[in-house]
């Protein structure tokens, strides 16, 4: 099957390409200008992933990126974070952090005082602590003002299936349903409760990392996980092939792993866009209604992104900023 996926792909012309480069999810500006900033400082690609997604952290980009955003079932806003070396394909990562800002800083320092891959909960947190970190509370008045609406209103929507009592009307406690309704459709999803900020940089010798940070999905179940802090799925980097990172209903696109997915048909010279395409699709195929989109950069510089059409989601917006522009630039591309 994977190898009919890559004959049928469309290969088109690359067309010039521009490097160093920075690209990532969303109209975030303010990081695409951090990244670039630090790579025209000399800094390495890890340097501009991380100051990228920091800066989008510390400004609580649409509110789905840092901290007092998309509190949980309880209140609380988590965070997961995630940094991908492409040279040596080192990862580090954190998932359901709590007290720490800076999420991105301690995904890498996972990778780089560590051998392990993710760290998650209450232990990646002291983990934080103890590597320098400081904890602070995460909650804002906007967070509690949300969670406080969310309650009022029967704590609609919520992410609860098969359960009592009736989770489309009621706030829990929650316990199984003897019997469990049958299907696999997609939740219709708030799109601006999933503004993951995805990065790719590369470099003008090819290095490539990637890295993502998001706050989750807004009203979460407490200890969930989606696709950010996820290798393969919510980002991946290899600088012999290029990188993708994803953003949407991550409990549906880390099924697929579309990132990982891309960066394997861009080395198969796949061009980024139709890359990022077929990754879009096969998801589709199973989720026709899914939110989501991908960017995709292959090691030369040569970048594309596509999004799943929607209700209220037809084009997806993304960054891009290299040699040629030297200064952020929007991007948009419509979704199909």
């Amino acid at each position: 099957m994977f190898t009919c996926l890559l004959t049928c792909i469309l290969f088109l012309p690359f067309g010039h390409a521009s490097l160093p480069l920075v690209i990532n999810t969303w109209p975030f500006g303010d990081a695409t200008a951090a990244a670039w900033s630090s790579l025209q400082a000399g800094g390495s690609v890890l340097d501009a992933v991380e100051k990228g997604c920091a800066r989008c952290e510390a400004d609580q980009c649409d509110g789905s990126v840092g901290y007092g955003g998309s509190p949980d079932e309880t209140g609380e806003t988590t965070l997961d974070a995630m940094i991908m070396n492409g040279d040596t394909m080192e990862v580090g990562a954190v998932a359901d952090l709590r007290r720490i800002k800076n999420a991105i800083g301690v995904a890498r320092a996972v990778m780089e005082h560590t051998y392990h891959t993710l760290l998650v909960g209450e232990s990646a947190s002291v983990f934080a602590e103890n590597m320098g970190f400081i904890a602070e509370d995460l909650t804002t008045n906007k967070s509690r003002s949300i969670y406080s609406q969310w309650l009022k209103g029967n704590c609609q929507p919520n992410y609860r299936k098969n359960v009592f009592p009736d989770p489309s009307k009621y706030c829990g406690p929650y316990k199984p349903r003897a019997t469990r309704k049958p299907g696999r459709r997609a939740r219709r999803t708030n799109i601006h409760s999933h503004d993951t900020i995805g990065m790719i940089a590369i470099d003008e010798d090819g290095h490539v990392a990637a890295g993502t940070s998001t706050n989750g999905a807004r009203h979460k179940v407490p200890g969930r996980v989606g696709d950010s802090p996820i290798a393969g799925a919510g980002a991946y980097a290899d600088s012999s092939a290029g990188a993708a990172a994803a953003t949407g209903n991550g409990d549906i696109m880390m099924r697929f792993l579309p990132s990982y997915l891309a960066v394997e048909l861009m080395r198969a010279r796949a061009d980024p866009s139709a890359a990022c395409k077929t990754a879009i699709s096969r998801i589709k195929r199973h989720y026709p209604e899914f939110f989501g989109a991908l960017i995709c950069a292959n090691a030369t510089g040569h970048y594309g992104a596509a999004c799943n059409k929607v209700p209220g989601f037809s084009q997806f917006h993304y960054m891009v900023s290299d040699s040629k522009s030297n200064i952020p630039l929007l991007k948009s591309v419509d979704c199909f």
